[in-house]
């Protein structure tokens, strides 16, 4: 994986991931909420906790920060329409981006070369990780996680989460698509789609395991082959580069 180069959003070519601290002060949310759209301003009023609110906020509004440099536009202005699977898309663009936020930390793709999925996950203690995978992952995963114990299965078990939620998203199916119909590799091995059961899906897959930062994980799925994957986070002081 490559290292976080912090740095200033811009244009953009090839595939990459941004990482976000959504940790911000009061102003800091404020403007956030400021750069939003009325639909996701009513969206985020529907959450009832203030810590929701304001990962929503923070995630939001660095997603249009990041898409408003990548297209040369006014992140306000951005407007987004759904796939008829439920995702959100830029209409006539040529880019593919997908967001993912799990405690303090959110993470942005993006790719001009194919359908991109991301997933990051907060890693906590999950003494019922196997219990959990055979009721929901593909049974060769499940069997591998099984041949693990205690905190190596628990670490597998939250990277092979991310991956399959990657590679879900990538599709753009959403809830409609069963973890089974499809197996990705576990950790130490490198990052690969094993067997895809999804009649009219890419048949060739880039899979990237991320470390976004400590206590949490993450994974990129591109539905093509990519070139190299960069990988940058937001400056500290990302809000203040809203308009």
């Amino acid at each position: 994986m490559s290292p976080w180069t912090a740095a200033e959003p811009g244009r953009h070519a090839g595939t990459g991931v941004w990482r976000i601290d959504l940790a911000r002060a009061e102003a800091d949310l404020a403007r956030c909420a400021e750069a939003l759209s009325p639909d996701e301003r009513a969206r985020m009023a529907r959450y009832l906790r203030p810590e929701d609110r304001a990962r929503f906020a923070a995630s939001h509004a660095a997603l249009r920060l990041i898409l408003g440099r990548a297209l040369g536009r006014d992140p306000r202005a951005i407007a987004f329409v759904l796939a008829p699977g439920g995702r959100p898309e830029l209409a006539g663009a040529g880019l593919s981006f997908n967001l993912s936020h799990s405690g303090q930390r959110a993470l942005v793709a993006l790719s001009t070369e194919a359908p991109v999925g991301v997933d990051v996950e907060t890693l906590r203690p999950l003494p019922d990780a196997l219990r959990i995978a055979r009721g929901h992952f593909a049974p060769d995963e499940t069997a591998s996680l099984a041949r693990l114990d205690g905190p190596a299965r628990e670490a597998a078990f939250f990277a092979l989460w991310t991956r399959k939620e990657a590679v879900v998203k990538a599709l753009g199916a959403g809830l409609a698509l069963p973890l089974t119909r499809f197996s990705v590799s576990l950790p130490p091995g490198p990052p690969r789609l094993l067997r895809l059961d999804v009649p009219g899906a890419p048949s060739t897959w880039t899979l990237h395991h991320l470390e976004p930062g400590p206590g949490t994980v993450g994974a990129l799925a591109a539905a093509a082959p990519v070139s190299d994957l960069t990988c940058r986070a937001l400056p500290p002081d990302w809000p203040d580069l809203l308009p």
